[in-house]
């Protein structure tokens, strides 16, 4: 078998689905013992590169185990236990979007971070498996008049409360990222930075970021002249220019831009 072949052969095995990482680790496992005899110079660098992926998986579930420490420090007490995060906090244009997630005991799903930290082709990948896999799920959604008439802070916390209450599997507790949701009589547990060291919240920080960024990449295609699919709505010196030049359209939040306008 040639150089060409033992590579597509690696190929085949790094585009197995994140989920199926213990199959992916049993192939690459497979692979190395296969070829690592091989003494011919290309050869020799696939293995090498089969060996730093199956370091990198070991390493990726080891992270993601550790995000499971919150979720676990109270799954004797609470069996129902949801992370809830927000997006869209900052921009000039579109909602406020929350999540809440509630995942079975112990999945590991590989990759999963703060949603920021996560490259957008792996984020929408993973939007599906987060969906497939959870117990329940939920959205919450504040709009740019909403924000304009009350806030973003009030928006905010009332998205992530309509999540919580969302849920069809109701939450027993919430993991919430650095602060507490108001009026909300359940058992809540914030957590700094918890979008990174959560699981169920980085999960929650990944379905609502693609929500989102879904979202405006619908409005890019109603409202071009923006560059929303570009920018989703953040306040880049682009976006800048087009409300100078053409003013807002009707999912700007004016109380953002009003030193851009003349209204």
């Amino acid at each position: 078998m040639g150089v060409t072949e033992i590579k597509d052969e690696l190929n085949s095995i790094l585009v197995l689905p994140l989920m199926d990482y213990q199959l992916k680790k049993e192939a690459l496992d497979s692979y190395i013992q296969k070829y690592s005899a091989d003494e011919k110079a290309g050869i020799i660098k696939l293995v090498e590169r089969a060996k730093k992926e199956m370091s990198f998986i070991d390493s990726e579930i080891s992270r993601v185990n550790d995000m499971m420490k919150f979720e676990r420090k109270y799954s004797d007490e609470y069996h129902a236990i949801c992370g809830v995060d927000e997006v869209g906090r900052g921009p000039f244009a579109g909602p406020v979007v929350t999540a809440s997630v509630i995942l079975p005991n112990d999945i590991v799903i590989p990759y999963v971070n703060d949603s920021k930290k996560v490259p957008e082709k792996i984020r929408e990948e993973l939007y599906d498996i987060i969906l497939d896999v959870a117990v329940s799920y939920s959205f919450g959604i504040k709009d740019e008049k909403f924000i304009d008439e009350y806030g973003i802070k009030d928006a905010d916390l009332l998205a992530m409360r309509d999540a919580v209450l969302g849920l069809n599997v109701p939450a027993d507790m919430v993991l919430v990222d650095a602060f507490q949701i108001p009026d909300l009589d359940i058992k809540q547990v914030p957590i700094t930075k918890g979008d990174t060291i959560s699981q169920s919240i980085a999960a929650a920080s990944i379905i609502a970021k693609v929500k989102r960024d879904r979202f405006m990449d619908e409005m890019d295609a109603k409202y071009p002249e923006y560059g929303f699919a570009k920018h989703k709505g953040y306040g880049t010196a682009e976006h800048i220019a087009a409300i100078k030049k053409y003013g807002p359209c009707p999912i700007h939040r004016r109380s953002f831009i009003k030193k851009y306008i003349n209204e």
